[in-house]
């Protein structure tokens, strides 16, 4: 059962990226966005280390109060 919540965790924490993310970019340009190549880089290892966070909270809490 702890894959399930790890992986309920990583859905959670992608969109929670996602959002970071609008939030972030919110002043830059869809043009601007789709030819810097630094901002793909960066912008999406921050969207994965918070699906990685999200995986790391799912777990630690089904380990703390189910497990």
């Amino acid at each position: 059962m702890v894959w399930l919540s790890g992986f309920v965790g990583l859905i959670g924490g992608f969109m929670a990226g996602q959002l970071l993310l609008m939030f972030l970019l919110r002043h830059r340009s869809n043009q601007e966005i789709l030819s810097d190549r630094s901002i793909r880089w960066v912008y999406g290892l921050v969207n994965w280390a918070v699906a990685a966070l999200g995986v790391w909270v799912a777990v630690s809490m089904y380990s703390r109060y189910a497990g």
